[in-house]
């Protein structure tokens, strides 16, 4: 059992732990391994020592019975923006290479609290900041499906560990689609929480040292099953000691089964095209879920998807803009009262977005939170949203254009239905659907409500085997 208990999801890792039928050094050890044989570049710093430690610690509380965390023991991998005390973590930047934290992210700490074992950290675009995952330190991640794909970024090196059985869940960040397009593209299951539930203190960006965070940017977990998304959502959410905090989150669990629930599926929108492919798998779920004598409708979906991209890339360039230097953000302002506010072109809206006033911002700010009321009246007449994850497959390794059968689309499609969400903080969850005949994975977005985050894990693990058996149906 122990030489494939790599491939198996997190909690039956942790339900072996608890067995006894193999110890955390053991568990770690057999993950290490495969890191050693791996050639995805997915996990490109290590401390063997310390995690052998931190598994030994664990095998002693468990040999002495103690109960000290919902993931005592289990070997996690760390996206490499989230600072790890006496580990490495360079975002990716050649000027963070030798950055060696001497704190936890807050997230990493709540990790560790409950008993996570860090055994490295994962690959990620400079400063998080492409939709491919490569840099000049460590190079490119490859897509454990195909190489010649993409894994996506920004938390591809994440993406591609989990799929490639390097670790059975990692820590990602999302703030716009930086976690689920990577997730669609390996054929895991990610989840971008609730805005504000998990904390992001220590993600960089922003820069090492500062307390606070974008007002956009998610700390998640992604997994190979939906049970393991809500095990690291529990830690996630239980705050450590250090941050003295005396409340506890107790997230609203599911009251309906899949067969009762309202299903609005938005399938398409022209101002984000998906391919035929892509069309096919959510329509499979859509028949799927109308099987079991769930309420499912198609829908428009409860915003125009023009605006809300509109008011996303405003937001976006405006909270990129709070490390940005004295003379940097001079030299902006110059650039953009000089092509002045008749200019139409891309250049000159990111331009003002970044040097926009604060009066401009909390204009935007309001109608971010009208968007926002917006889908909460949606929520109280469906209890789910279903959309694309992405608009394809994983597009070619290094691309800079994204095609849709045939027609070239804005390279940034790619995160187009993502984010629908990313600025407005609600739960979104991708899980794998199916896959092309070149064998590259297909996901769909599953939308709830604000705190709903464990009905759409819920969900997704009813969703599955019924999805896996359409699949072997098809394929017999």
């Amino acid at each position: 059992m122990t030489t494939d208990l790599t491939r198996q999801p997190a909690h039956v890792q942790l339900r072996a732990l608890d067995r006894r039928e193999i110890s955390s050094r053991e568990l770690l050890d057999l993950h290490l391994d495969r890191i050693d044989g791996s050639t995805v570049n997915a996990v490109i710093t290590r401390d063997d020592d310390a995690a052998r430690q931190a598994a030994r610690t664990a095998d002693e509380r468990r040999a002495r019975g103690e109960n000290t965390g919902i993931l005592d023991g289990l070997p996690l991998t760390i996206k490499d923006s989230f600072e790890t005390a006496g580990l490495r973590t360079t975002s990716g930047a050649d000027d963070l290479k030798d950055h060696i934290p001497k704190r936890d992210a807050d997230a990493v700490a709540r990790l560790r609290h409950q008993g996570a074992v860090i055994m490295g950290k994962t690959n990620t675009p400079a400063y998080c900041q492409d939709l491919h995952t490569d840099n000049a330190l460590f190079g490119p991640t490859l897509n454990p499906h195909d190489p010649a794909r993409t894994v996506g970024g920004s938390s591809g090196g994440p993406a591609a560990a989990v799929a490639a059985h390097l670790t059975p869940a990692d820590l990602g960040s999302d703030l716009a689609g930086s976690l689920r397009l990577p997730a669609h593209n390996c054929g895991v299951y990610g989840l971008r929480p609730t805005h504000g539930l998990v904390p992001a203190r220590g993600h960089i960006p922003r820069l090492p040292g500062w307390l606070t965070s974008s007002d956009m940017v998610t700390p998640g977990p992604l997994a190979r099953h939906p049970r393991d998304l809500d095990l690291l959502l529990a830690a996630l959410t239980a705050p450590s000691p250090s941050e003295n905090t005396p409340w506890r989150v107790e997230l609203p669990t599911p009251s309906k089964n899949v067969d009762q629930l309202r299903v609005a599926i938005w399938a398409e929108d022209p101002s984000c095209p998906v391919d035929h492919a892509t069309a096919r798998a959510l329509a499979a779920v859509e028949q799927t879920l109308s099987r079991t004598g769930a309420l499912v409708r198609r829908s428009t979906g409860p915003v125009h998807f023009g605006d809300s991209t509109r008011l996303f890339e405003q937001l976006l360039h405006a909270t990129a803009t709070a490390t940005t230097g004295d003379e940097a953000a001079a030299e902006e302002l110059a650039a953009a009262r000089a092509l002045g506010d008749d200019d139409a072109s891309p250049r000159a809206a990111f331009l003002r977005h970044r040097t926009q006033t604060h009066r401009t911002w909390l204009r935007a700010d309001e109608d971010r939170a009208r968007l926002r009321q917006t889908w909460q009246q949606f929520f109280t007449e469906h209890d789910v949203l279903l959309t694309p994850a992405a608009p394809t497959p994983a597009i070619p390794a290094g691309s800079r254009s994204l095609v849709v059968d045939g027609t070239e689309r804005s390279f940034f499609d790619q995160t187009g239905w993502a984010n629908l969400t990313s600025h407005v903080g609600l739960p979104s969850l991708v899980i794998p659907v199916t896959t092309t005949e070149e064998g590259l994975p297909i996901g769909v977005q599953i939308i709830g409500p604000a705190y709903a985050d464990r009905v759409l894990l819920a969900v997704a693990e009813e969703l599955t085997p019924l999805l896996r058996a359409v699949a072997s149906g098809a394929s017999s």
